[in-house]
């Protein structure tokens, strides 16, 4: 690990596969494909070595509980980073058939300018919604479906859903207002 003396790495070493184990069971099948615990482990291993004069403790089972901490925040950092992705792949998916959409309207060729600011500010707009409101208006006002049908796709009531499309439309015109000034 560096520049530290021998005795610390292998302290920390020793701990390896106590946070793989960790690591391995907070996964779960659905982040299992996409993380590898030896990298959180080593990511952990790495920051506990870079920050070691902060650690107060003197025991053993001290030292796990903070690994174990270090851990849990790589571990929320990473999950964040995969949310935040999987959502941005969502919004572009909504934005290409958005695209897709209202190409499809006619238009006369000297509307096309107008056409392609509108959809910009609408993709725009959509795309500032909380994820399940973006999906919902998408779906029911977008695709056409209608609210039950909304619902079994999101897994959620009729009146749940009546709600995310009320609120997503609220939200859409307030910000499609105030891009207009």
């Amino acid at each position: 690990m560096g520049c530290g003396n021998d005795e610390t790495d292998v302290s920390l070493g020793e701990f390896r596969e106590y946070l793989r184990r960790l690591a391995v069971a907070q996964f779960g099948r659905r982040y299992a494909s996409k993380l590898d615990p030896s990298d959180l482990v080593q990511q952990t291993l790495l920051d506990a070595f870079q920050k070691l004069e902060q650690f107060r403790g003197s025991s053993e089972r001290e030292r796990a509980a903070w690994l174990r901490e270090i851990l849990v925040n790589n571990l929320a950092d990473v999950f964040r980073a995969l949310n935040r992705q999987r959502r941005d792949v969502a919004r572009e998916r909504s934005s290409a058939r958005l695209t897709v959409w209202l190409e499809a309207l006619p238009t006369m060729p000297a509307d096309q300018a107008e056409k392609n600011e509108q959809l910009l500010r609408l993709a725009w707009a959509l795309s500032e919604l909380p994820e399940l409101q973006h999906v919902a208006v998408e779906l029911h006002h977008l695709r056409g479906l209608s609210l039950a049908e909304t619902g079994q796709q999101l897994g959620r009531t009729e009146a749940s859903v009546a709600g995310l499309v009320r609120r997503g439309m609220a939200r859409l015109r307030e910000l499609l207002d105030d891009s207009s000034d």
